[in-house]
């Protein structure tokens, strides 16, 4: 719930949070074990190139999303990821 919470707090759109996860341009390994899901698109309200990080648990039946953010820092986060 707390991934859903940030869709309209953090004003990402739900469709482009969905994409990110069935279709991220990169994973990379996140703090504790956790994966990082990264996948660039062109935020409308923002009018310019965003990073939708979306930080998952995988678990034995599932993977749960944590939370989700945006980012005009594409270097950052990109150079540390994996194709």
């Amino acid at each position: 719930m707390h991934a859903l919470a940030n869709l309209a707090e953090r004003e990402i759109d739900r469709a482009e949070a969905e994409r990110a996860i069935a279709e991220p341009d990169r994973t990379a390994p996140g703090h504790g074990g956790r994966l990082m899901l990264l996948r660039r698109y062109e935020d409308r309200a923002l009018h310019q190139d965003m990073l939708l990080c979306v930080v998952a648990e995988d678990r034995a039946d599932e993977r749960v999303i944590v939370t989700l953010y945006k980012t005009s820092k594409l270097d950052k986060y990109l150079q540390r990821s994996s194709p």
